[in-house]
């Protein structure tokens, strides 16, 4: 009979496997299909030292049917992506794409100047850049090495 120690995190990572196997035939789109809900739209955000970064692929979605509002420290994205033509239902093969309205609202983190946020759309993909304000900018502060009291005694 061999002893293993028993790692509580390794029951964590074989539960969370189940449940990604369980749900990995959910999409989005799907559960919006059968309940009519508004599109969810992936967001990537990440920081730099100077600003933070939203980024949204909205592909086949024109520039001005994307609307960006900032109310008070939460981002909201709207729009609707289009069919480009009337395809009945019974004529689809494979329909993977979604079509329909899309709402996602983050919360911003403090210390941004959204007043000075920029916004752009190429290829598909809505770029936001909200700068930090000056204050809010991460400060290095140099430590200066003094030497010890007692050193200078002896």
């Amino acid at each position: 009979m061999t002893l293993r120690r028993w790692e509580p995190f390794n029951e964590l990572r074989r539960m969370e496997d189940v449940l990604d196997r369980m749900w990995a035939g959910f999409r989005p789109s799907r559960l919006v299909e059968r309940w009519g809900e508004e599109r969810w739209l992936p967001l990537d955000i990440y920081q730099r030292e100077d600003s933070l970064v939203i980024k949204a692929p909205v592909p086949g979605v024109k520039p001005d049917d994307i609307e960006a509002t900032i109310e008070g420290n939460v981002l909201t994205l709207r729009g609707e992506a289009k069919a480009e033509e009337k395809v009945e239902r019974s004529d689809f093969l494979l329909q993977e794409r979604s079509y329909g309205s899309f709402c996602r609202s983050v919360t911003l983190p403090t210390g941004l100047d959204v007043d000075k946020a920029e916004a752009s759309y190429e290829d598909g993909v809505l770029t936001l850049s909200i700068p930090r304000r000056a204050e809010a900018k991460p400060k290095s502060i140099k430590i200066n090495v003094a030497k010890s009291i007692e050193g200078e005694k002896k």
